[in-house]
């Protein structure tokens, strides 16, 4: 059915991909490019006659949505880059979107209305204020992948492994940009992955070579590191540093080997502020700060906590605990151990703390997990939550376990794109 061409009236936004819902003949439709309210001409992207569901982009908007815009890049639209998924929606427009998915969610996975969820509708926009028309430059870390005939930098196209070639990336920051990665040949290269630096001047630059190939000399417009991954996923350093500085919660955090780090500017700051303001962390409490990464929690904790406090870090990743440790070494009162939480929390033998924070990867802690921290009779917990409906699931299994959310907050942290940020606060449920 790819290529046939529909008139729908377009429905509301769906979790995930930045689609819409549409119906044609009772079958179900998620068309990019599209906004709710629409009357739209969707041609289909993926799918068969046998297909539960298709997927279409919107070719032709026959009735427009008030927050529909012109997209400022010349590279978003149908069949192009799929790094953005709203270029087409005023910012406000953007965030009301995503306002949509996180209410449904929290309603169809949690049984929760906004106000019982302690929250109050909005998704805050975060950084100053932009001229109409202009474009957040938000994004410090860019993976530019190359295509093999040409050398040729560019993205990836929605669901799919073809290349969009860019001469620029309007979301991405002023560090990335400014090494002028599009403007070069990289013949020899599969992937050049840009991490840029916030609040130093640290740029890094990792390479992973096509198969077979010899990695071209890199001679960029600014002070760079480079680096290297090979067949087997391991870094290799070609000249500079393995890490970059970041600065954020008055501490400056090493990152070594492209490890994860927020990659909105404000992202750090604004998370640690809504997690302190909703804990409320007092002298000599303990804490948990789970799913840890290079300690940026733990560290914020630790300063609250003070001497007489007690915080342990779990993290899986050998180089983020490494960092973390790094990162830590002048705070006595905390302790960083890498495992899998699912796996080493059970065997800490810690049957209580005061507080805990997690930020689980995309898919969520899991019931096993939130069932064991339930147990824990913290007094508040904070979870950071990168995927709305793994945020649902998850407060289901803390309402079992006898928590319940007081407050939650949505960051719109990934402007252009689908994806936010929540720190949902939670309080063992009274009586």
């Amino acid at each position: 059915m790819v290529g046939e061409r529909y008139e729908v009236e377009v429905g509301a936004v769906a979790h995930g991909g930045g689609h819409c819902v549409a119906r044609h003949d009772g079958r179900v439709l998620f068309v990019r490019h599209a906004l709710p309210g629409e009357r739209v001409i969707a041609e289909i992207t993926d799918g068969t006659t046998k297909s539960r569901f298709l997927r279409a982009d919107a070719v032709e908007i026959l009735e427009p949505a008030k927050e529909r815009i012109a997209p400022p890049c010349p590279f978003a639209g149908p069949g192009k880059c799929g790094g953005c998924d709203w270029q087409h929606v005023t910012p406000g427009g953007q965030r009301k979107l995503k306002g949509q998915v996180l209410t449904e969610q929290l309603a169809k996975l949690a049984g929760l209305t906004p106000a019982e969820a302690g929250w109050d509708g909005s998704v805050e926009p975060v950084g100053g204020k932009l001229p109409p028309g202009a474009v957040p430059a938000w994004r410090t870390r860019v993976q530019y992948a190359v295509d093999p005939a040409t050398g040729a930098v560019g993205l990836r196209k929605h669901r799919s492994h073809d290349i969009q070639p860019v001469d620029r990336c309007l979301i991405a920051a002023e560090g990335v940009t400014e090494l002028g990665i599009e403007s070069r040949s990289w013949p020899g290269v599969a992937s050049v992955d840009v991490v840029a630096a916030t609040g130093s001047s640290d740029r890094q630059v990792i390479l992973v070579p096509a198969p077979g190939a010899q990695l071209p000399l890199v001679e960029l417009d600014r002070p760079v590191s480079i680096s290297r991954i090979d067949e087997h996923d391991n870094f290799h350093r070609v000249h500079g540093r393995t890490f970059v500085r970041e600065v954020a919660a008055d501490r400056t955090w090493r990152v070594s080997n492209g490890g994860f780090w927020q990659i909105h500017p404000q992202a750090p700051d604004t998370l640690v502020g809504a997690v302190l303001d909703g804990l409320d962390p007092q002298w000599g409490e303990s804490a948990l700060d789970l799913y840890c990464g290079v300690g940026l929690f733990a560290g914020a904790l630790a300063e609250r906590v003070g001497d007489e406090g007690a915080v342990l870090g779990i993290e899986s990743s050998k180089q983020a605990v490494l960092d973390a440790r790094h990162n830590l070494a002048a705070l006595e009162n905390v302790q960083v151990e890498c495992d899998k939480v699912e796996t080493l929390l059970p065997r800490t033998g810690i049957t209580e703390t005061d507080l805990i924070v997690l930020d689980p990867p995309r898919a969520g802690a899991g019931r096993e997990t939130v069932a064991h921290l339930a147990g824990l009779a913290a007094r508040r917990i904070a979870y950071v939550a990168c995927d709305p409906a793994a945020l649902a699931r998850d407060l289901a299994y803390f309402r079992e376990g006898g928590y319940r959310p007081v407050s939650l907050r949505a960051f719109d942290l990934f402007p252009m794109t689908h994806h936010f940020e929540c720190v949902a606060i939670l309080e063992p449920v009274q009586g």
